[in-house]
């Protein structure tokens, strides 16, 4: 059982879930673009203790980070790097906004004869911000701009969104249903 903080969000934008040990990074990484809400727009990568995890596609072009470093994050198991209760590592999702996420193992939970080979939301608060908002400060100031009608900007950022962004707004069910449709 994994929860999932997005860094820096106050109050916290987070996922409760439950995923094989197994999975490995890229998996994890499409569970996490659909629980969090993310479009897969842009690169990400993972981070534990001193190794960057990045998929293969990046590596050929030299890595971001220390290619010599980077590894293939397909070709790694969560459980090869987080295994005990309090484990965590980083998520990074769009290097130009920056948004660092916690994955945190919350607990171990035993795998039940016949149960399902799938990701599942348990729980989770708080909308994703919009893709491309200009990382937390675009974000606070999105909030900011949208809490009030009379502001200059509201008119255009309400435009820009294209559609109402209820920063509220958390649906696990929904979420959960969207993960069915994931191979983990």
């Amino acid at each position: 059982q994994l929860k999932v903080t997005l860094a820096g969000t106050r109050p916290a934008i987070w996922r409760r879930l439950l995923v094989p040990a197994d999975i490995t990074l890229a998996k994890l990484h499409a569970v996490l673009q659909t629980s969090m809400g993310w479009e897969e727009c842009h690169l990400h990568c993972f981070r534990h203790e001193d190794a960057t995890y990045e998929p293969k596609a990046h590596r050929k072009l030299g890595g971001f980070f220390v290619p010599e470093e980077n590894q293939d994050e397909a070709k790694v198991r969560l459980v090869d790097l987080l295994n005990a209760e309090g484990d965590w590592l980083a998520y990074e999702y769009d290097f130009g906004d920056g948004w660092e996420h916690e994955v945190r193992v919350e607990k171990i939970v035993p795998v039940r004869l016949g149960g399902a080979r799938r990701a599942i939301c348990l729980a989770g608060e708080r909308a994703c911000p919009p893709e491309d908002c200009g990382g937390l400060p675009g974000f606070d100031h999105l909030l900011k701009v949208m809490a009030n009608r009379k502001h200059p900007e509201h008119r255009e950022m309400l435009e820009w969104l294209g559609e109402r962004f209820d920063p509220e707004a958390f649906d696990a069910a929904r979420v959960d249903s969207a993960l069915l449709k994931l191979k983990v």
